[in-house]
């Protein structure tokens, strides 16, 4: 193996395997979740839009640029993509009351029906899923 990088310590097996553990059980749940998506008829960037639009409730305005922010993706591409979910009777769009400029997101019932059951079997999936994390993460071979 390489020198280590001044500051760093050297890395065991264990901890090299409980990170590849880790990252295989990340990709697994992702891939559930696109399967799961698409099941439902639903690209997995919007179901991921979905998601993280109900999540912001009460929080931040549901905007393109939270949107945006929330999914790593360019502005344009998120406006791109609530066209998209507008057009397809996912989202409404409305002006917001306070800056005429900005647009403010909301979820139609339709949308909240397919999020619903979707998120409903990611729930089960990660209650299957969460002792395995956990023991990567916390594990003797993590430290």
């Amino acid at each position: 193996m390489a020198a280590d990088a001044p500051g760093t310590e050297t890395l065991s097996a264990e901890q090299y395997a409980a990170l590849a553990d880790f990252r295989f059980r990340l990709r697994r749940f992702l891939a559930f979740s696109e399967a799961a998506a698409a099941r439902a008829g639903l690209p997995p960037q919007q179901h991921q839009a979905l998601l993280t639009l109900a999540g912001q409730a009460g929080r931040a305005p549901a905007t393109v640029g939270l949107l945006a922010e929330q999914l790593l993706i360019a502005p344009h591409t998120a406006a791109e993509l609530v066209a998209r979910m507008v057009e397809g009777g996912l989202l409404t769009k409305t002006r917001d009351a306070e800056d005429r400029r900005r647009s403010v997101l909301a979820l139609t019932p339709r949308a909240e029906a397919l999020l619903g059951s979707l998120t409903a079997a990611h729930l089960e999936e990660l209650r299957g899923l969460a002792p395995a994390l956990a023991e990567a993460l916390s594990g003797p071979a993590a430290r």
